[in-house]
């Protein structure tokens, strides 16, 4: 499964994730500091939502949230049975 996020309080416009059940897949951003958000995604893939969300929830960056806080909270969304846009 494919869903995107619209994410606030970061740089980064869009967040696709992909889903093999609750493992993810890919995680790719669309904006956001390059760097950060390809190794973000790199270091996800292949991990539970629950673990990803818990390591992730709560890191700030230019203010309170952050791209892999945001990234957190649609995995929350997710878990907690919320749907996402899905493409």
């Amino acid at each position: 499964m494919e869903v995107s996020f619209k994410p606030s309080g970061c740089c980064a416009q869009n967040i696709k994730i992909e889903l093999d059940d609750d493992t993810i897949t890919r995680v790719e951003f669309k904006g956001g500091c390059r760097g950060n958000t390809l190794a973000l995604g790199r270091l996800v893939a292949g991990q539970k939502m629950e673990t990803v969300s818990a390591l992730l929830r709560g890191i700030p960056c230019r203010g309170k949230s952050s791209c892999p806080d945001q990234l957190a909270l649609a995995l929350e969304k997710l878990i907690d049975g919320e749907s996402l846009v899905t493409e």
